[in-house]
């Protein structure tokens, strides 16, 4: 009865252990601010319900919305203006949209591994085949271009790149990402680049891949830098002939996005009270407790993440990532095993630092305390 398309996709591990999980449990598993929304953006929220704005919207999103995401990449690309610009339900239906409107049935598409748990299912319902790449620990978790010239094949039809990454917390210097630009460019790929988590960066400086190519389509929402994940808006950024037919599928996906959600997003961009910045901060006091205090714990190593909100600690525990996380959930603690996020995961955990220090401190006990009974055996 099922399509098989449907058949090879699975949920993912992310969302197994959080529904997996006790009442009460410590949750470092999900990838969201313990944050509101800022006030200027609540309070334009309600004037916009209020006010009437209940009905369908132009299908690409509001134009003083788009406006407003367009002159935020200006300074990347003096064209870039609102025809560049897709509102959409969240980064993740950004993700869908690209794979629909890019990938043909039979294209083979590069995907980060360890990466983010939408890219590889994306390519797989569109009808296209997944070919992992990997991003090593020991090469901070930036890819092998030895082993990209490897994988690429006439079938080959794009990239996809998260930078800063989730689940990583790895940022690609300048010089990997002109040198990603310079590969596709040189295979004829697009690159898809889930830009997501730009505003979170701790170490260096974030680059953008647009304005460096007319094969780039970014991704990007709104959940993380509002602290408004359950509103779903994200957005598109795609050369003006592209992002018209990407919009084609966004239609047929959900019509239009929330019109409320969209005005409310427009008071948040226009008038920032700070909230931002102060989100930033603690997320960057939060970032030292998590690393000071995984790599003080017997079992286990940790990169230093130098953006988003995750650490992915190497464990040398017995047993799987699976299998550690089961157990770790036992004591109350949510954590999402590396495996989820593809093969050179396994052997990671990946924590979210989207908590508060008082509930990290907590985790880290449980931590602490699984590795004492993991040494007696």
């Amino acid at each position: 009865m099922v399509a098989q398309r449907v058949r090879e996709v699975e949920i993912s591990g992310i969302r197994k252990m959080f529904e997996a999980a006790p009442p009460n449990a410590i949750n470092l598993g999900l990838g969201e601010p313990d944050f509101d929304p800022p006030p200027e953006v609540v309070e334009a929220l309600c004037e916009a319900v209020r006010n009437g704005m209940n009905h369908y919207g132009p299908s690409a999103g509001l134009p003083a919305l788009r406006e407003a995401v367009a002159r935020r990449y200006v300074d990347r690309d003096p064209r870039t203006g609102r025809e560049n610009v897709v509102i959409t339900g969240s980064g993740s239906e950004g993700l869908m949209v690209a794979a629909l409107g890019l990938y043909d049935p039979g294209d083979e598409v590069l995907v980060p591994n360890p990466g983010f748990v939408l890219y590889a299912p994306h390519a797989r319902l569109a009808g296209a085949i997944p070919v992992p790449y990997s991003l090593p620990e020991t090469w901070h978790f930036t890819p092998n271009f030895a082993e990209l010239e490897e994988l690429v094949s006439p079938r080959t039809r794009a990239l996809v790149v998260n930078s800063p990454s989730n689940p990583t917390g790895a940022l690609f210097p300048r010089a990997v990402v002109e040198k990603l630009i310079d590969f596709a460019e040189a295979h004829d790929l697009v690159i898809v680049s889930d830009e997501v988590y730009e505003e979170m960066v701790y170490d260096g400086e974030f680059t953008s891949f647009w304005g460096r190519s007319d094969r780039v389509v970014v991704v990007n929402s709104f959940s993380k830098m509002l602290a408004m994940t359950g509103w779903r808006l994200g957005f598109l950024v795609a050369s003006s002939p592209l992002a018209v037919e990407l919009n084609k599928v966004h239609y047929h996906v959900m019509a239009c996005p929330s019109t409320p959600a969209q005005a409310a997003v427009l008071a948040g961009l226009s008038h920032d009270s700070g909230a931002r910045r102060r989100m930033l901060e603690e997320f960057r006091a939060r970032r030292e407790l998590i690393t000071r205090e995984l790599n003080r714990i017997p079992g286990l190593r940790c990169v230093p993440p130098a953006g988003a909100f995750y650490a992915f600690p190497h464990f040398s525990w017995p047993g799987s990532g699976s299998e550690v996380a089961q157990k770790l959930l036992a004591r109350g603690l949510i954590t999402t095993p590396g495996e989820a996020f593809g093969s050179l995961g396994t052997g990671h955990l990946r924590l979210s630092f989207a908590a508060s220090r008082e509930k990290l401190r907590q985790g880290m006990a449980i931590l602490r305390a699984y590795s004492r009974s993991a040494a007696r055996g």
